[in-house]
């Protein structure tokens, strides 16, 4: 099996725990990039280039590494994407557009070889079905975990998922921000294979 130094280009304790829960050491780092949409840029396509884009921009500092990078994007059936609300009133907006609705989440996930420029990228989609939801239950919710920071303004790992009627993907990871299993996939095809450690 290949031995590998391991970077993940994200500040957010989500994704680390997540990483954490594949045995593997690793560091990380946050990258600084613009994530503003691109004109005629598809949610997919936006939430690639973002997991790729944080990844490439690390790849100088850290030699000898394959750095992950991964991004969401939230997108209601109209096609609106969700971005990450700031603060309570968007958060509030986002939530009451949410209500009823399903809600398709798209996890871009990049891995860069920063030796050799080797990269794979892939598109996690996973799908909620979110409870109708009365206007004091959104507050309530918010006062109590202020997800802020989250594409869709709510914390899978706590008490979000309560929002929802049902679940539909094959990773739930992914909802948290990062797709373990088609990250598995990445690193097996490179040689190191987490179940062998």
């Amino acid at each position: 099996m290949k031995s590998q130094s391991l970077l993940l280009a994200s500040s957010s304790p989500y994704r680390k725990e997540l990483l954490q829960r594949l045995g593997l050491p690793f560091i990380s780092a946050s990258p600084d990039i613009d994530e503003s949409t691109q004109p005629g840029e598809t949610a997919e396509e936006l939430a690639v280039r973002l997991a790729e884009q944080k990844a490439r921009a690390l790849t100088s500092d850290y030699p000898g590494h394959w750095i992950i990078g991964s991004d969401q994007v939230a997108c209601l059936p109209d096609g609106s994407i969700l971005n990450k609300p700031g603060n309570h009133e968007e958060a509030v907006r986002q939530l009451t557009r949410c209500s009823g609705q399903r809600v398709t989440f798209l996890t871009g996930l990049a891995l860069i070889d920063t030796d050799t420029g080797a990269t794979l990228t892939h598109c996690e989609r996973f799908q909620v079905q979110f409870r109708h939801l009365e206007t004091t239950e959104i507050e309530h919710y918010l006062h109590r975990e202020q997800p802020y920071d989250c594409a869709g303004s709510f914390k899978m790992e706590g008490l979000g998922i309560a929002l929802f009627e049902s679940l539909e993907g094959r990773d739930p990871n992914s909802l948290v921000g990062l797709p373990l299993i088609a990250l598995t996939d990445m690193l097996r095809a490179w040689g190191l294979n987490p179940l062998l450690l």
